[in-house]
């Protein structure tokens, strides 16, 4: 009994860190611009295919492509919201949600007629291989990577945020827009940034993901629709609350797979039970604020 609860453990731990990655550049974008950016689970899915073209043609680990896709990831993102969203930024945000949930249709589509359908993966070494230790607890080297670059990248944007004068001018913006307007801060290029990084952060975790799940055009909705309830959670404007949400999920799910019959059937459906039940008791979610200021 001893084996299998440190083995749910583990698993709930490395599992976390997965979520973490799917939902960290989501929460960042909503958190500045107040705007769900439905085609988040689309940018993982090109920063997938970039990571397997790299190792496929160039022989190029996806850990050392991560950059370069992170880098590509940030200026495409950035690019898309000056075509689109900065536009309609004083919409009503029906027209934005519709907006970001069409451009997530357009690049689904896109990689079908690219790529076709057809599943593809990286293949490092290390994608197949795990540690086993007391006989008992099997650890997989993948998701040991994907936890580790997971606390990295919260690291990196909590300290980017608290430290450095961009990331200040990103907490104002996200605190109250107005004032943050009235100090000089120009709230439109908060925003650009914003969703440049939360971009960048989405590829980066395609490349990640490209070793840990099958890539196809598709992949990328229900990692849209996990980092969503990730973030309905712990709080839809804060990074930890984000962190905090991926692992109560990740818990949950995997005591339920072990422990309940044929609960890997049942544990898919945790993540909306829980957002559901988080939006009755507390909307705003483990760590989240009832608004913002305009």
């Amino acid at each position: 009994m001893v084996g299998l609860l440190l083995q749910i453990l583990a698993d709930a731990l490395l599992l976390g860190g997965v979520y973490t990655l799917m939902a960290i550049g989501l929460s960042l974008a909503f958190g500045v611009t107040r705007i769900i950016n439905f085609a988040h689970g689309d940018v993982v899915m090109y920063g997938a295919y970039g990571a397997f073209f790299a190792f496929a043609g160039l022989n190029i680990d996806p850990l050392l492509s991560l950059p370069m896709v992170a880098i590509l990831g940030g200026i495409g993102g950035y690019l898309l919201f000056k075509m689109t969203l900065d536009r309609i930024l004083n919409d009503i945000s029906i027209n934005q949600v519709l907006l970001t949930f069409g451009l997530g249709l357009v690049l689904q589509n896109v990689a079908v007629i690219l790529w076709t359908g057809d599943e593809r993966s990286t293949t490092p070494s290390y994608a197949f291989d795990s540690w086993l230790f007391s006989d008992d607890i099997v650890i997989a080297k993948g998701r040991v990577i994907a936890f580790v670059i997971a606390v990295l990248f919260v690291i990196m944007l909590l300290a980017w945020l608290r430290w450095s004068e961009l990331g200040r001018a990103t907490r104002a913006v996200s605190q109250n827009q107005a004032a943050a307007s009235l100090m000089g801060i120009n709230v439109r290029a908060m925003y650009g940034l914003s969703f440049a990084l939360s971009s960048a952060f989405g590829a980066a975790t395609g490349a990640i993901m490209s070793f840990l799940l099958p890539i196809t055009p598709f992949m990328g909705f229900p990692i849209m629709v996990k980092a969503f309830a990730i973030i309905i959670l712990g709080g839809m404007d804060s990074v930890i609350g984000t962190v905090l949400g991926a692992f109560f999920l990740a818990i949950a799910e995997t005591a339920i797979a072990y422990l309940v019959p044929q609960g890997i059937g049942w544990a898919e459906g945790v993540a909306f039970f829980l957002m559901v039940l988080m939006l009755i008791a507390r909307p705003a979610g483990i760590l989240g604020t009832a608004g913002r200021d305009a």
